[in-house]
C-alpha cells in the first residue's frame, strides 16, 4: 500500500513533510510543557536575558528547506524528500507559535493561544487530504499520457470548468465569511461541504453576521441559538483534545486581568444605579 500511494504516486516528498511536521509538533509541545512544570534538564533557549522562541529555529529551518528544494536538480531524489521533510520540521516550529506572529507578543499559554493548534489541526487535515489523493477545487486528478496525474480533465471544456471553478471559489469565500473555517477549508476539496455552508446560517460573530443579520432580526437569533446548540459542545469537545495533546492555555495575562477588572467594576456601578447628588448639586 506504500508503494502503491506514496512511491508510485509521487508523494514521498509530501508524506515526508507529514510525518516530521506531526513529529516535530508533538515533542515540541511535550518540550515546552515539561518546561512549564519545571522539569529538570528542559529549560528554554536563552541569550542573555532574551527568550529565544522556537519560531525562529523554524524560520531558518524553512528557509533552509525551501532552497534546497529550488536548488535540488531533477532527479535527484534523497536532498529533494530531505529538504521536504526539514521544511516539514521548520513548518511544525512555526505553526506551534502562530498566535505568537499573530497577537504579536507572548500568548503561549493563554486563550489566544489556541489558535496556534488551530492552526496546526488545519495543516495536518489539508495535508492529509492531499496525501490521500485529493485534490483542489479544479483538479481532476485523473491520469494522462506519461501516467502522471494532470491537472485538469481533458473531458471537460474549458469554459464548463472555469464556470465550476469560478462557483466553488465563492461558495468557499462565502463560507469562510459566514465564519466557518473547517467546511471552507475542506470544501476546497469535498465541494459539497462549500455548498452546504454557503446556504446554511452565519455563525453570530463572523463578518456575514455583522454585514447582514440585524442584532434582533429572526436571523441573528437563529444563528445565536444554533451557535449554542450545537457548536458550543462541539468547542468544548475541541478544547478537551487541543488541552490533552498541547497542554492547558489557562494563562491570564496581565491586560486580560486589567480588562476583566475593568469590565466588573462598570458591571457594578451600573447594578447600584446613579450616584445621588451632594447637598450642593
Amino acid at each position: 500500500m506504500f508503494v502503491h500511494r506514496i512511491l508510485d504516486t509521487g508523494r514521498l516528498p509530501l508524506f515526508c513533510f507529514f510525518v516530521a511536521f506531526i513529529v516535530t509538533f508533538v515533542l515540541t509541545r511535550v518540550n515546552v510543557r515539561l518546561i512549564r512544570a519545571r522539569v529538570r534538564w528542559f529549560k528554554n533557549v536563552q541569550a542573555g536575558d532574551l527568550h529565544i522562541h522556537h519560531v525562529v529555529f523554524g524560520v531558518v529551518l524553512m528557509l533552509i528547506g525551501g532552497v534546497t528544494s529550488f536548488a535540488t536538480p531533477d532527479g535527484y531524489d534523497a536532498p529533494y524528500v530531505i529538504a521536504a521533510a526539514v521544511f516539514g520540521i521548520g513548518s511544525a516550529l512555526v505553526l506551534d507559535e502562530f498566535a505568537l506572529i499573530l497577537h504579536l507578543r507572548d500568548v503561549y499559554w493563554a486563550e489566544e493561544g489556541r489558535a496556534s493548534v488551530d492552526a496546526v489541526f488545519v495543516a495536518v487535515a489539508l495535508t492529509g487530504l492531499l496525501l490521500l489523493g485529493a485534490r483542489p477545487v479544479g483538479f481532476a486528478g485523473v491520469e494522462d499520457d506519461t501516467g502522471k496525474d494532470s491537472l485538469l480533465n481533458p473531458l471537460i471544456p474549458p469554459s464548463i470548468y472555469l464556470l465550476s471553478l469560478v462557483i466553488n471559489l465563492s461558495l468557499a469565500v462565502v463560507t469562510l465569511l459566514k465564519g466557518k473555517i473547517w467546511t471552507g477549508l475542506i470544501g476546497l476539496f469535498v465541494p459539497l461541504f462549500v455548498y452546504v455552508g454557503a446556504i446554511r446560517v452565519a455563525r453570530p460573530g463572523s463578518p456575514w453576521a455583522r454585514w447582514h443579520y440585524q442584532p434582533n432580526s429572526r436571523r441573528y437569533r437563529r444563528a445565536l441559538h444554533r451557535e449554542q446548540r450545537f457548536r458550543y459542545p462541539l468547542i468544548r469537545g475541541k478544547i478537551w483534545i487541543q488541552e490533552a495533546i498541547a497542554g492547558r492555555h489557562d494563562l491570564i495575562l496581565a491586560d486580560h486581568l486589567q480588562r476583566q477588572r475593568s469590565r466588573m467594576k462598570d458591571e457594578h456601578m451600573s447594578a447600584s444605579g446613579p450616584t445621588p447628588p451632594g447637598p450642593g448639586g
